[in-house]
């Protein structure tokens, strides 16, 4: 049975074909410029050449006609025509209070969706789109929404109520949601397996550092507090993400500089983070580079960075009363070697020990990366929300 998997921006739609049986990508690629002069889609068979194309499309309906089009080639495509696709799954950024769980789609599900346009007014609406064009084109494929806050909708309030006057949480939902819930699920799972453990009995840390980054605390397979917010801008510092200030800054800044509230947050969203402290650049490599030849700022971001990460590692470890193990994922926490000696060094009162030729050798690929002796487990997972959409996705249809 295969699954289409839809990640649809405003101006973009990342999409992947996977049989849900084997779990294997059968294709993928992206649509890009969408609504803008020049929109191109990239699609790659599993397998096969990587193939762009100049394609006019000037609304998502035409992206998701195209991407039907490039699936069923007679020469390239992977599929006869789209009788074999039996779902649809979309990631959808914001499910508010609503959604708890992965839903198919209806028109009482689309209205929750968009009630929820105001907590993320960048995302929902365009995942909205993408849902409504595959409603269009493919009429008699049910459609499944995975949402990237709902695996947070098990934390208590304690953890998600913000200390300003309770009306706004009353009336307007203002409160911690959290986001990467996907990854933080499919990850805490994984763990699970690999150390032979029961999901509901483990307390587990899952470190989702890419550029944009979350930290999640998953207790009993439930997650029980996590670093991201109302908007993602909270948590720990990012690529070009600030993470956590004190909001008087926000004023601070907009006064000293004649800003508007939105360019300050524009600011703190774009220009901050690992990038804005160094001055160099949102990808460690670059920082990690520009640290070898001296530069003092990048090892002043670098060194925030850690200290963040393990500021929130240390929380929740305290949250939880324990921890059974703590894992890395996402491009840096898969891919940065370096990363891991820096924050397990924080981590001896636990009676942690690294395997260093095990986490040298664990990049991209999942494994324990904690010596025998470790008390706490280390551990490295792939993160795969493609596929965790998929499963969400063939549980409600099939």
């Amino acid at each position: 049975m295969e699954v289409l998997v839809i990640n649809c921006g405003s101006s973009s739609l990342k999409f992947q074909l996977i049989d849900s049986d084997s779990e294997k990508v059968l294709a993928k690629g992206i649509c890009e410029r969408i609504g803008i002069k020049g929109s191109v889609i990239t699609y790659q068979p599993t397998g096969g050449e990587k193939e762009v194309s100049n394609i006019d499309m000037p609304t998502h309906h035409e992206a998701i006609d195209a991407v039907i089009k490039a699936l069923t080639n007679k020469e390239t495509g992977v599929i006869n025509d789209m009788s074999e696709v039996k779902a649809v799954g979309h990631r959808v950024v914001h499910g508010g209070e609503y959604f708890s769980k992965a839903t198919l789609v209806d028109d009482d599900v689309i209205k929750k969706i968009e009630e929820c346009n105001y907590l993320a007014p960048l995302h929902n609406p365009a995942n909205i789109i993408g849902i409504k064009a595959c409603m269009n084109l493919m009429p008699d494929t049910p459609n499944v929404v995975v949402f990237d806050t709902a695996f947070h909708q098990t934390m208590p309030e304690s953890a998600y109520l913000y200390a300003i006057p309770r009306k706004y949480y009353d009336e307007n939902k203002i409160r911690r949601y959290g986001f990467h819930g996907t990854s933080h699920s499919f990850v805490s799972k994984r763990v699970a397996e690999i150390m032979n453990k029961p999901y509901d009995e483990l307390k587990t840390i899952v470190c989702h550092l890419g550029n944009g980054a979350s930290i999640c605390a998953v207790d009993g397979g439930k997650s029980v507090d996590t670093s991201m917010g109302l908007t993602p801008l909270a948590g720990v510092i990012m690529g070009t993400r600030s993470g956590d200030i004190d909001p008087s800054i926000i004023e601070v800044i907009a006064k000293q500089d004649g800003l508007s509230i939105d360019q300050v947050i524009n600011m703190l969203n774009k220009e901050s983070g690992v990038a804005g402290l160094s001055e160099v650049s949102s990808d460690f490599r670059d920082i990690t580079q520009a640290i070898e030849d001296g530069n003092a700022k990048a090892k002043s971001a670098f060194d925030a960075y850690i200290r963040q990460v393990v500021r929130f590692v240390g929380a929740y470890i305290a949250v939880m009363n324990g921890v059974d193990a703590i894992t890395f994922t996402a491009g840096v926490g898969e891919n940065a070697a370096w990363l891991r000696p820096m924050v397990a060094k924080y981590l001896g009162y636990l009676g942690v020990e690294l395997d260093e030729a095990a986490s040298e050798k664990a990049c991209g690929v999942e494994g324990i990366i904690s010596t025998p002796e470790s008390k706490v487990k280390l551990c490295v997972i792939p993160t795969n929300e493609e596929l965790a959409i998929a499963r969400e996705t063939l549980a409600l249809v099939k």
